[in-house]
């Protein structure tokens, strides 16, 4: 299996859970974001994730969720 040196995308986070056969989708993509931020830390908690993977995959998904909630916001806009 490949190994991953950089995460940059949320591709790549979902990637990086794919070696650990952590598959997610609950069907809205806020969900799946914020369920991947979860198993993440359980992952580098579990001693099995290095700091620096760690850290960018949560760069990565804490962006994502900046972006979700955002388009989510625009969408409720009354205007």
């Amino acid at each position: 299996m490949k190994l991953i040196r950089e995460i940059r995308t949320l591709y790549d986070v979902q990637q990086l859970l794919k070696r650990f056969n952590v598959f997610v989708y609950v069907g809205k993509r806020l969900w799946d974001i914020e369920l991947m931020a979860i198993e993440v830390d359980n992952l580098y908690q579990a001693g099995v994730l290095d700091k620096d993977l760690y850290m960018q995959a949560k760069l990565v998904l804490r962006k994502e969720h900046r972006i979700e909630e955002e388009l989510n916001q625009e969408n409720k806009s009354p205007y």
